[in-house]
């Protein structure tokens, strides 16, 4: 019970910040794209958290966890919020006053990338056990080399490329999307960080990493 009031309080608490980060600046609640918008990312982060509390409640605690203990990787951590922040805003102040509104079926468009990379980040629960969202390597944690992981080193991540590009589109805003474009930037320095990390710590992580080549996107990077 104690898992699930604190899973339901930062649940409530993401969509609490979320509404003021996009309805304050926009200066209304006729918001149409923001409330696309949080449906897209709150239903499926509904769900999925409570498969999760059912199924495995050790990852949804794992995933809980943003205290980071390694400081670059807190730095990644306060750029990523800082990110998030301001491409809401910009977005929010990008309808109110119709600077460079998107059609339609660009929105539309994003919201099926965005649930299809959603699809993809739920299947790399599913794979893998020792997922937390700080970089640690865990008591008995072994390289997991099949599905996803077969293709790239860090599948999780290139989810989350997807989705946190695709955020800007679904609330119409071309001009929120400069502001996510730091991202791929911002989770390779976490990337490279995290990999020094598990080659030291992670037995087996180092030949894993001849095996499969590409970190983020099949034959490119």
């Amino acid at each position: 019970m104690k898992l699930f009031f604190r899973a339901m309080i930062k649940f409530i608490f993401g969509i609490l910040l979320v509404a003021l980060l996009l309805f304050l600046p926009a200066g209304t609640f006729h918001y149409p794209n923001a409330w696309l918008f949080m449906g897209v990312l709150f239903t499926p982060m509904f769900f999925v958290g409570f498969i999760m509390m059912i199924k495995n409640p050790k990852l949804l605690e794992k995933r809980l966890n943003a205290r980071e203990k390694e400081s670059e990787q807190s730095l990644v951590i306060k750029l990523s919020g800082l990110m998030f922040s301001a491409g809401f805003v910009l977005a929010a102040l990008d309808f109110r006053f119709s600077w460079l509104p998107l059609p339609k079926v660009i929105s539309h468009t994003a919201v099926g990338i965005f649930l299809l990379a959603y699809l993809m980040y739920a299947e790399v629960l599913r794979e893998n056990i020792y997922l937390s969202r700080i970089v640690e390597v865990q008591e008995n944690q072994n390289v997991i080399d099949t599905g996803l992981y077969g293709i790239v080193r860090h599948p999780m991540y290139s989810a989350t490329v997807l989705l946190f590009l695709s955020m800007p589109f679904i609330l119409g805003s071309f001009i929120s999307f400069i502001a996510f474009l730091f991202y791929p930037f911002i989770i390779s320095k976490r990337i490279k960080n995290e990999e020094r990390i598990l080659e030291t710590e992670l037995k087996g992580y180092k030949e894993y990493k001849h095996k499969v080549k590409y970190r983020l996107i099949p034959f490119v990077w």
